[in-house]
């Protein structure tokens, strides 16, 4: 059995999560995850399970290692987490959620102390060969808390029987493993080439819950890079416009000084 522990977020938009931990109480996070902690608390550096679990962690795009944080003190202790980047801290209670939740492979923060972080496979090779984010997921299995991170707003849909949703991959965060998992093509010669929303959707039919993120890391990543290139040759741009006006003047004799 998992511990049971407390937990306060903090913040708006660049959040973090602080948890209060009894003596003997622990929680594991992914390596470089953590914010501050008590005097009282013990970090305990491991593969979490042997060198399989770490190399299946490397294959996730995650540390090879896990981090335990064990109150060894006689009093209720507090470690916090910090957030990557900006969005929301999501708590998901595996007791409430039948035990086990499927994630996308960068979205675990912690857990706590008894939680299984593992990795899943999608039923279909068509969702790894196409579907963007890959088709590498983590299955977090317990009883207790565990701590998901997602970019943006996160927005929460209770899918019934049947019931179709389709989603970029990217903003797809946790989602029951009761919800069939697919990918599926945009169709449309134009939808393709000028869309801009990729070729290749999730398709999430129920029922179950589903977790949904409003600017996935890597559309963030994106619009960086577009924007730190934008201005770079712009300065290029600039540079090349200022010697330009310099050199005609020289030339002409009209100095400007």
């Amino acid at each position: 059995m998992a511990d049971v522990v407390e937990y306060t977020i903090y913040g708006d938009d660049l959040q973090f999560v602080e948890i209060a931990l009894d003596p003997g109480e622990s929680v594991r996070a992914e390596a470089g995850a953590m914010m501050y902690m008590d005097q009282g608390i013990q970090m305990e550096t491991t593969t979490g399970g042997g060198l399989m679990k770490g190399l299946k962690r490397i294959v996730t795009g995650e540390s090879f290692f896990i981090t335990n944080f064990i109150n060894r003190a006689n009093v209720t202790q507090r470690v916090a987490f910090g957030a990557p980047y900006p969005g929301k801290i999501v708590p998901l209670n595996l007791a409430e959620l039948g035990g086990r939740i499927l994630c996308q492979k960068d979205s675990f923060l912690c857990a706590a102390g008894g939680t299984e972080i593992e990795v899943a496979f999608t039923k279909r090779l068509g969702a790894g060969l196409f579907g963007g984010e890959g088709f590498i997921l983590q299955r977090l299995e317990g009883d207790g808390l565990a701590f998901a991170h997602a970019g943006g707003t996160v927005h929460r849909r209770d899918l019934g029987p049947g019931e179709t949703l389709r989603v970029d991959t990217g903003c797809l965060v946790a989602f029951a493993p009761s919800v069939d998992y697919d990918i599926q093509f945009v169709g449309g010669f134009k939808n393709a080439l000028f869309g801009g929303e990729g070729l290749f959707l999730a398709k999430l039919t129920g029922p179950g819950l589903v977790y949904l993120q409003s600017l996935p890391f890597s559309r963030l990543a994106d619009r960086i890079f577009a924007a730190a290139r934008f201005q770079k040759r712009d300065e290029r741009k600039g540079v090349a416009g200022l010697g330009g006006d310099l050199l005609g003047g020289l030339l002409s004799g009209d100095r400007g000084f």
